[in-house]
């Protein structure tokens, strides 16, 4: 999943960097040569052909198939759904490549529209197996050819409570490239046209992010309201955005009988409520350990009374700020996961070693930074916004991580390769931590050390109470829509009151920030995402502690856990560790790392 440029990857790469190697940008051949490629077409209407017949030959006929019989059409359901992933990938990874051009936006629409077509053929499947009575899939599932899916079919009918009746969900299904889906391409294309003036120069969103972590205070302030003017220059639209597709979200929920806005997303990523609400819960009563004390200790190390919204990111006295170069980065990040697993170093290796990631920063490009898995027959993508900094170090051994478990993963097969959210974010963030305990591991000079513990814990900061202050404003906007429209300055209220609780009276946010809200793209793309960045930090911190001490066969377990993809859930995939999610205790041993940073880092002041 796309981070958030507040998550640390974003800007473009400096002149240092570049100087010291051409940062590689990604060739899609390997899913199309291009947009006019024949077997682009011939993929598409193959794909055409074979959902019809698919229809035709299996359409209100489940209940009566054998095992295998059954088994046999899940492959041929596979099958058609792997073909029209791999069309759909190509196309947003070349839109996320360059949002501002014109064709290449006609051609993202298009086969939006395409797909979503052909989809629609088979769209009675999953609504048809929903329906087959629970004894009679049991005698199916004793067959093999069945029995194989046994964890796709599991996943599927955990949605039948909140299905609709088959002409709503085809309606719902063919509407969605006309509704959401053009909401949120409106959004990226938005953002990705603005320009942010600075010191003369106009700039990106992603360039202009970049200067918040700038050394010079002046260049900060002046990036910042910059950045804030244009968002609020434009805030009506995003106003607009996000009240049309919270509304679209509340509509839909009511008709599926969803209780509350997150539901959906918990369902989604095989997670109960009150698994959420508890991690919820201890990260916002840990606040004012957290948050509100490094970022007063922060404001003491930068000689500040208080920080200013423009502040927060900024690199501390001792940093000396060095440019990393892109060879470099690549050689501190496969070491650290080669010292961990000479496998899963070997894997990531395969990013380097060919044209699977899109490093450079480009107008027009996406912000941020994403591994998109495409499908089990090719191979996922990295896009990053790489510019030399030690964030940027964070950021591609977090995506490359991302990129080992999709490639792990992948040998279960189309349907159930996929990670709920939830889990999605393990291998990311353990490649994070890999890479920060090597480095740490190698400092021996207490400054540098401390700004290296600095750096970390202002990461896990993001990563934690800032998705959990995100998940709390989105859960405060979703709930205030459902009774009437909020205007731009609503939302920003809204925002502002979140911001202050979450991190503390060291922060002053000029009235200005109030616009900040509108350049996330979580909240538009993937509603209540945003936890999964804080279970997974939360469920690392823990499972890093088992690994540190020496628990039996920890790699061969932790490899297990990626390649199983979406076929275990989360109780299943932690139990070999002796990890429980549903334990309270468990978050707080995650939230205890955090605290035992800040604590070395105030003892070392």
């Amino acid at each position: 999943m796309r981070r958030s440029p507040d998550l640390g990857s974003s800007g473009p790469a400096s002149p240092a960097a570049r100087a010291s190697v051409s940062l590689p940008e990604w060739n899609l051949g390997d899913l199309y040569a291009g947009v006019d490629s024949p077997k682009l077409k011939s993929d598409l209407d193959g794909a055409e052909a074979a959902a019809a017949q698919f229809e035709q030959a299996y359409k209100g006929k489940l209940a009566g198939l054998s095992g295998a019989e059954l088994g046999k059409a899940i492959g041929a359901y596979e099958t058609i759904s792997e073909t029209l992933s791999r069309l759909s990938s190509f196309a947003q990874l070349l839109h996320a490549g360059n949002m501002s051009d014109a064709e290449i936006g006609r051609f993202y629409q298009t086969m939006q529209e395409r797909v979503t077509d052909i989809s629609t053929r088979t769209l009675f499947f999953a609504l048809e197996v929903n329906r087959i009575d629970d004894a009679v899939l049991e005698r199916q599932l004793a067959e093999p050819g069945a029995k194989r899916y046994a964890p796709w079919l599991r996943d599927v009918r955990a949605f039948r409570p909140h299905q609709l009746s088959d002409e709503l969900e085809k309606l719902l299904h063919e509407k969605s490239v006309a509704g959401r889906n053009a909401w949120v391409r409106l959004f990226d294309e938005t953002m990705a046209s603005l320009r942010f003036e600075v010191d003369g120069r106009k700039l990106t969103s992603t360039e202009v992010l970049h200067l918040l972590s700038h050394k010079n205070r002046d260049t900060r302030r002046n990036a910042g309201k910059s950045f804030a003017q244009g968002l609020g220059d434009n805030a009506r639209t995003f106003a607009l955005v996000t009240n049309t597709l919270i509304k679209d979200k509340e509509i839909e929920d009511r008709w599926r009988g969803y209780k509350r806005p997150v539901s959906s997303r918990n369902l989604g990523n095989f997670v109960e409520d009150e698994v959420v609400d508890a991690l919820v819960a201890a990260v916002k009563s840990s606040y004012g350990g957290l948050s509100h004390r490094y970022y007063a200790i922060k404001a003491k190390w930068l000689g500040l009374d208080r920080l200013e919204y423009w502040d927060r990111n900024a690199p501390l006295p001792e940093d000396d700020d060095r440019e990393i170069g892109w060879e470099e980065a690549r050689d501190m990040v496969l070491g650290a996961y080669g010292a961990f697993s000479p496998d899963l170093a070997s894997i990531g290796k395969r990013f380097f070693d060919n044209a699977w990631i899109d490093a450079p920063a480009r107008a027009g490009k996406a912000g941020g930074a994403f591994a998109h898995p495409t499908v089990p027959s090719a191979h996922p993508y990295l896009l990053l916004n790489y510019q030399g900094k030690a964030r940027d170090v964070m950021t591609l051994a977090h995506e490359l991580g991302h990129g080992c478990h999709q490639i792990l993963a992948g040998a279960q097969g189309h349907l159930m390769a996929d990670t709920p959210l939830t889990l999605a974010e393990t291998a990311s963030v353990f490649g994070e931590m890999l890479t920060f305990r090597a480095l740490l591991a190698k400092e021996k000079d207490p400054r540098r050390r401390r700004v290296l513990l600095a750096s970390k814990v202002e990461d896990m900061l993001n990563t934690v109470v800032r998705q959990i202050a995100f998940f709390d404003f989105e859960t405060r906007i979703h709930d205030e829509r459902r009774k009437g429209e909020l205007t731009a300055e609503r939302i920003g209220k809204i925002w502002m009151d979140v911001q202050g609780e979450s991190l503390g009276p060291a922060l002053h946010f000029d009235p200005e920030y109030q616009y900040y809200w509108a350049y996330i793209p979580h909240f538009v793309h993937s509603p209540f995402y945003v936890y999964a960045y804080a279970f997974g930090d939360c469920l690392v911190n823990s499972l890093y502690a088992v690994y540190q001490d020496a628990h039996p066969r920890f790699v061969e377990k932790y490899l297990g856990m990626l390649k199983a993809g979406g076929t275990l859930r989360h109780k299943e995939l932690l139990a070999p560790f002796g990890l429980d999610a549903t334990d309270p205790r468990f978050w707080q041993r995650g939230l205890g790392v955090i605290r035992g940073f800040i604590d070395e880092i105030e003892a070392s002041s």
